[in-house]
């Protein structure tokens, strides 16, 4: 198709998500980018947030949540190598929100510099999770 472009997102564990899309939106380090297709070739690495996916057959737009990755774009292809990635009807806010809950109690309770800021990253991670599910909510 002339006006899609092929999006795999994949995380260490399996593939989330293959098949043609009408553009792409997600979080890279220097604030939101949005794909469409014949995009300049680029290579970046991304924030943990969500990428929003908009089938090319005018579906239902696909969120998935990422904990960070690699984002490889070609003109007709769009390649996220994630971290970690969740499908969004996958997430569970409860869940987020007691690991949010652990992280604090751990950071309070650190003490070296390595172990500050590797809970200051996790919450990060936890807060785009939640704010993940929150957008989702809303659709």
């Amino acid at each position: 198709m002339a006006n899609s472009l092929h999006v795999d997102v994949v995380s260490a564990e399996e593939s989330i998500y293959s098949g043609e899309a009408e553009f792409v939106v997600l979080p890279g380090e220097a604030g939101e980018l949005g794909i469409y297709p014949r995009h300049t070739p680029l290579i970046t690495r991304i924030k943990p947030g969500a990428v929003r996916i908009k089938p090319a057959d005018g579906g239902e737009e696909n969120l998935i949540f990422v904990a960070g990755g690699i984002l490889e774009v070609q003109p007709a292809v769009v390649t996220v190598l994630a971290d970690t990635a969740i499908r969004g009807h996958d997430l569970d806010e409860a869940k987020a929100l007691e690991a949010q809950k652990r992280a604090e109690e751990a950071l309070r309770s650190a003490t070296d510099k390595q172990e500050i800021a590797t809970v200051e990253g996790e919450l990060a991670m936890l807060a785009a999770q939640l704010a993940a599910i929150r957008k989702l909510r809303r659709k």
